[in-house]
């Protein structure tokens, strides 16, 4: 099984900073890709923020590109996600998440989620 602890979430002010880690554990020998997504109040969905793939490629939003930072340790399967410039429109639960390559098969495992609120 693969497990995921997220930290870093909170209340932060318009204009602040959040830096959020995520740690998996587990069955993840053969990583693809590691992220995290956001599900904003009263939405049914979850959006992608940012991911980061084995190979370093990263993918972002258009809503945080150029305010945030997706990296990662791969020593201690770690990910991290910087986001500066916070807005209220910012805030939701976020979700980490990591996908596993086993065989032909792919499968994603979730985090439990941080709650990350702007507001003065």
């Amino acid at each position: 099984q693969v497990q995921l602890v997220e930290s870093g979430g909170g209340l932060v002010q318009p204009g602040g900073s959040l830096r959020l880690s995520c740690v998996a554990s587990g069955s993840i020998f053969n990583i693809n890709s590691m992220g995290w997504y956001r599900q904003a109040p009263g939405k049914q969905q979850r959006d992608l923020v940012a991911r980061i793939f084995s190979n370093g490629t990263t993918n972002y939003a258009d809503s945080v590109k150029g305010r945030s930072t997706i990296s990662r340790d791969n020593v201690q399967n770690t990910v991290y996600l910087q986001m500066n410039s916070l807005k209220p429109e910012d805030t939701a639960v976020y979700y980490c998440y990591v996908k596993v390559v086993r065989g032909r098969y792919e499968y994603n495992y979730w985090g439990q989620g941080t709650q990350v609120t702007v507001s003065s």
